[in-house]
């Protein structure tokens, strides 16, 4: 039976953090390992040693196979645990491990190498005996025309949502293909992707399997992973809730005959979709899911334990019955009022509650870029039964503070409260059929002013009723539409004329106005503040004392709504274009965003090229209407 001292963790961010949390608590040493955009992240710290991997751009510093190896030589560790992503996946990795004379903490890299690339599993899947969803192994216009649109375009090598298109007709076939192929390419180092039907309003179900050396392969209960955008997911849950006694035990004997039709070894999790009460082979992710936190509050274990024992040889632990239910949101660095894109910036604050696990990849200084995926943390929630699970998540969410970026904290608690999530009602197709209606807090505005009047410098500012200079403009805050304007005189501090009352420590403020007491966290940044509360997290503006004029000329060309790369500009300057004609590809975490022509005319200007690196709301093309409308 093997024995491991140290354990090197060739990944990062939270799942790096997790991992390391295990292995302290059993007693293994630990080494992280970073490129240079992670030199003072979260999972160095949280790692006995930290190795940087050399010099390589930061995303692909964690796929270099031998920096890795070199680091696992230098540092001293027996065992290597790849967490998910990046080479999790990479059966030359397990391979390279194993040939190094190191622990490889994953399944043997045979089954990884028949059920990681997604279109052999799908034959191992029929060959045990496992509906599949109808496909091809060939994106091409014969497959989809055979297959029948829409299909579904994915990755051969990966998952996460990376890779993946919806192409609904033949015309958009082709392109999808292409980026479908870079984002995979540039996520798993592998380009290929094949097609399936794609099925319209499934449930995502997948079920959690371990196996051990002795060939004992086991099911831990499923997840119901249906709440998904861009095909990634963002709520996960256990049990999956109303799903019939007949039809789970099907799934868990599906999963288990799979499994051991390969012999699986370690943590995987066999993924099916679910429509009027058949179910269809999906895939098999050979690693440990993002999700899992659900599976092990449910069944009291520890999945990254179970790892670890069964890589050391050690048999499948007997599996308890479950208790309750438990459900996991993904805290994204995206903006679910833009199509959910990525965001950037500092982590100005950061405050979770304790009440409920939190899994984070971030700390209150980190800086949250563009290398990576956007998930930054994970919430997960446990209770006696479904309903509990949820309550306790939302207040959760309501009391998390993630302060100088954009995040999908607010729509996660919509999104939690919405009634057909509350009545169960999951299927793929979720966010589309129930779209969030998220509104403004109407508390930043206030919070915001209470924060600024409690510095204090504040009262040198203040000025008689009536009264306005540019001084008094820097002064007035804005908050979604409405502007607010203060002013300190013998009665004390007042907001619209009503006394307004501030308790402040640090970012922590107590805020009294308009008959109502309410707690938040608040920090500054050169446009204004970053207001955190219970309904809540916003930026609010300070209003210029001197607006610059907007520009006016890019009203049919396009805008960078994200911080990323351009990948490509499909335009020339001169060129005549359509509404909707493609004019720039933009990619960021992983994902790209194809800016199109907001009306027709003729560019006129092409500020970017492929390569460059752009900020949110730098002009990139300029197309003049009125150029075509007198040509």
């Amino acid at each position: 039976m093997a024995r491991f001292d140290t354990i090197l963790i060739a990944n990062r961010g939270e799942i790096a953090v997790r991992i390391a949390r295990t292995c302290h608590a059993l007693g293994y040493r630990t080494v992280a390992v970073y490129s240079d955009a992670d030199a003072d992240a979260p999972h160095v710290r949280a790692c006995d040693q930290a190795w940087r991997l050399g010099p390589a751009p930061a995303a692909e510093s964690y796929l270099d196979i031998e920096a890795v190896l070199a680091v696992a030589e230098a540092s001293g560790a027996d065992a290597v645990h790849p967490g998910f992503g990046f080479l999790a996946e990479n059966p030359a990795f397990a391979r390279a491990v194993e040939a190094a004379g190191l622990g490889w903490i994953g399944p043997s890299a045979e089954a990884m190498e028949v059920l990681g690339n997604k279109v052999s599993a799908r034959s191992v899947a029929l060959a045990a005996g496992v509906p599949v969803v109808p496909g091809s192994d060939q994106a091409t216009l014969e497959a989809a025309r055979a297959v029948g649109f829409p299909v579904l375009l994915k990755a051969s090598a990966g998952g996460g949502g990376k890779g993946m298109r919806v192409v609904r007709d033949e015309a958009s076939l082709e392109a999808a293909a292409a980026a479908a192929r870079r984002e995979a390419m540039k996520a798993f180092s592998d380009d290929r992707v094949f097609l399936e039907k794609f099925l319209e309003r499934p449930r995502h179900i997948e079920v959690q399997i371990l196996g051990d050396c002795a060939g004992r392969v086991v099911a831990i209960g499923e997840r119901d992973c249906s709440l998904q955008r861009r095909h990634q997911k963002i709520v996960e849950e256990c049990p999956a809730p109303g799903l019939p006694p007949e039809l789970r035990a099907r799934l868990h004997a599906a999963a288990v005959a799979l499994g051991e039709h390969v012999g699986y070894r370690s943590a995987g999790t066999v993924e099916f979709l679910v429509a009027d009460g058949a179910f269809y082979f999906l895939e098999v992710n050979t690693r440990l899911q993002v999700e899992h936190p659900v599976t092990e509050a449910c069944f009291g274990l520890d999945l990254v334990a179970c790892q670890l024992a069964v890589a050391a040889g050690e048999a499948v632990p007997a599996i308890a019955e479950p208790h309750g239910a438990a459900i996991e949101v993904r805290l994204y660095a995206e903006d679910a009022r833009t199509g959910w894109l990525p965001q950037t910036g500092p982590v100005l604050d950061w405050h979770v509650p304790d009440d409920v696990r939190v899994d984070a990849g971030v700390a209150a200084g980190s800086f949250v870029g563009v290398h990576y995926d956007p998930m930054i943390a994970k919430l997960v929630a446990h209770g006696v039964d479904r309903e509990q699970a949820r309550r306790r998540l939302v207040r959760a969410l309501r009391h998390t503070s993630v302060l100088g970026l954009v995040t999908n904290r607010d729509a996660l608690v919509a999104l939690l409260r919405q009634p057909a999530f509350v009545a169960a009602e999951l299927h793929t197709g979720f966010l589309e059929q129930h779209p969030l209606a998220l509104t403004d807090d109407p508390l930043a505005g206030p919070t915001a002013v209470a924060f600024e009047l409690s510095k204090p410098a504040a009262r040198d500012l203040a000025v008689p009723r009536g009264f306005r200079n540019s001084r008094f403009r820097d002064a007035e805050i804005q908050a979604g539409d409405r502007v607010f304007r203060w002013r300190d005189d013998r009665a004390g501090l007042q907001l619209d004329d009503r006394p307004l009352a501030v308790e402040r420590c640090g970012p922590s403020l107590a805020v009294t106005w308009g008959g109502r007491r309410w707690s938040a966290r608040v920090v500054e940044d050169a446009a204004g503040w970053w207001v955190a509360t219970e309904a809540g997290l916003t930026h609010v503006h300070r209003v210029p004392s001197f607006p610059e004029p907007e520009d006016e000329s890019v009203a049919g060309g396009c805008v960078a709504a994200m911080t990323g790369t351009v990948v490509a500009v499909s335009v020339t300057v001169g060129e005549a274009v359509a509404a909707g004609q493609a004019l720039v590809v933009l990619e960021a975490m992983k994902m790209e965003q194809t800016l199109a022509a907001a009306e027709p005319g003729t560019v006129t200007e092409v500020r970017v090229a492929a390569g460059d690196v752009v900020d949110a709301g730098t002009v990139l093309v300029v197309v003049d209407a009125a150029v075509t409308a007198t040509a």
